[in-house]
């Protein structure tokens, strides 16, 4: 068999595959509920009179918001950033993360992937079953209250995000 008559027969086999594709729709947090949940995620943590930084990035772990207290460290912008890029990337808490990495010889290695960090306080954010985001946290007193705030600042958007 030729090659031209191959390169027919292939493209006439895939041409209605191709016909079919559709580009891929996909949701996204608006920027302006980003900031809302950062300020509601710091304020959370004020309440408990917690310093902290709060980042949300975007489905591909890009920051769309970071809002810092007035006394918190100069670490935390980044460990909330490294915590909500880590979440959105493994689409789960970095707190539970953290736990499987230190229970489970396959997980260990997470803590070598560049960016991530493995410490309680990334937090998912969803849009019904579906990721579109993620909200970081750090500068409380242990990751397990990080997350209490991130889900606190989630707990006070979650009617938006139906």
């Amino acid at each position: 068999m030729s090659f031209a008559r191959l390169a027919i027969m292939s493209a006439a086999i895939a041409l209605p595959t191709l016909a079919q594709a559709q580009v891929a729709q996909v949701r996204a947090l608006p920027t302006a509920l980003a900031v809302e949940l950062a300020q509601a995620t710091v304020a959370a943590c004020a309440a408990k009179n917690f310093n902290v930084a709060a980042t949300v990035v975007d489905r591909s772990g890009v920051v769309l918001a970071t809002i810092r207290a007035d006394r918190a460290g100069p670490h935390t912008i980044d460990a909330s950033r490294a915590k909500a890029f880590t979440s959105v990337s493994a689409k789960n808490n970095t707190g539970a993360m953290a736990e499987a990495a230190a229970n489970n010889a396959g997980a260990r290695n997470l803590v070598y992937i560049p960016g991530f960090l493995l410490l309680g306080g990334g937090v998912p954010v969803k849009a019904g079953d579906e990721v579109i985001a993620a909200v970081g946290v750090g500068g409380a007193p242990g990751g397990h209250l990080d997350e209490e705030c991130a889900n606190a600042g989630l707990q006070a958007i979650a009617a938006k995000l139906k």
